[in-house]
């Protein structure tokens, strides 16, 4: 039997420091991973001129970077050259439901990175890291439609953040009362899942009806049938 590798620990610095809830932080790299495979929208926030400024925008992990639009956070980003931005990611998987109000909680995944993020400037990378950010929201499409050219190329900014100073937090179960007096109040208490999922395709209104949806989204959806 293979021995499995040693899990990859997530870097312990003071901002990474789990404070409050330690028993929700996780320390390993998996985690981490596992929570950016799972979606493609992140919030990125930085201080600009004293003022705090948070941009929701889609992201690609590659590895240990992540990529982003610049010109989505050009404003911010480009007004504070080398500023320190935090990133964060969350999945909200349902809602706990105690038998008091003070103990209703959330279930959830978070990750949150910081770091300063640099341009990415070579063709090479650049090409690379869109592929990434293309592939983490919809898997396939990159091969499927049609490829920056170099003037698209040239006219867009893309940001690289590297994943070294992360930190996680999960939180999973029931409500925690159960050996509480509240127990005894004859109240439901329980979890409300939270599951999100993709609908059926719907076509451009100015799509030729004799052009079919590629494989890849026709599977993602659910259903062989556009609506």
């Amino acid at each position: 039997m293979t021995t499995p590798p040693p899990a990859r620990p997530l870097s312990a610095t003071e901002r990474t420091r789990h404070r409050r809830l330690r028993e929700q932080g996780r320390a390993d790299r998996a985690a981490l991973d596992s929570i950016l495979a799972a979606g493609f929208v992140c919030h990125l926030g930085v201080t600009v001129d004293g003022t705090v400024m948070v941009v929701p925008t889609v992201y690609g992990a590659d590895g240990g970077t992540l990529y982003f639009h610049g010109s989505v956070a050009s404003r911010s980003l480009v007004a504070a050259p080398g500023a320190t931005v935090c990133v964060t990611v969350t999945h909200v998987d349902g809602l706990v439901l105690a038998r008091s109000v003070f103990e209703h909680g959330v279930n959830y995944r978070s990750a949150m990175i910081y770091g300063v993020p640099r341009p990415v400037t070579d063709d090479e990378e650049k090409l690379a890291g869109l592929r990434c950010l293309t592939e983490q929201s919809a898997p396939g499409q990159w091969d499927y439609a049609r490829r920056p050219s170099r003037k698209e190329l040239a006219a867009t900014a893309l940001l690289a953040l590297s994943l070294v100073e992360s930190s996680v937090k999960v939180r999973t179960g029931p409500p925690d009362d159960g050996d509480s007096p509240d127990a005894e109040l004859g109240l439901w208490a329980g979890v409300l899942p939270l599951n999100a999922s993709w609908g059926a395709l719907r076509s451009a209104p100015d799509l030729d009806p004799a052009i079919a949806p590629p494989p890849h989204l026709v599977q993602r959806a659910g259903t062989a049938a556009q609506a």
